[in-house]
């Protein structure tokens, strides 16, 4: 999987531009839980670079080193705060937000790809 580092409060303003061209996903992880990784694990196996690159960019939030980028991201597309959570932004609005189990490929790929 081809991950954009989220590193800054001003990425998040190219990130809504960017959304109008081709969706954006945002994957907000903690380095500190077990079940975060887990799903990060199960997503990235899943991942299919070819079949999802030419129509999602995809972003990757370490939330515990940028709570503050987390924090924004809740209040710009008004979702609760949560980790792991995917978000996929359309149009400069999350059209899909999730977290822990409820995080699936599949779903995502349907999201995306319509």
């Amino acid at each position: 999987m081809n991950w954009e580092t989220l590193t800054s409060l001003d990425q998040l303003e190219a990130i809504r531009k960017e959304s109008t061209e081709k969706p954006v996903l945002i994957f907000k992880h903690s380095t500190r839980c077990s079940i975060s990784r887990m799903v990060l694990d199960r997503l990235e196996r899943n991942w299919d670079a070819q079949e999802m690159e030419p129509h999602v960019k995809a972003y990757f939030l370490d939330l515990i080193s940028y709570r503050q980028i987390s924090n924004q991201i809740a209040d710009l597309f008004q979702v609760e705060h949560e980790s792991p959570q995917v978000l996929i932004i359309r149009d400069g609005a999350s059209v899909y937000d999730r977290s822990h189990m409820a995080i699936d490929y599949q779903h995502i790929r349907g999201t995306v790809k319509n």
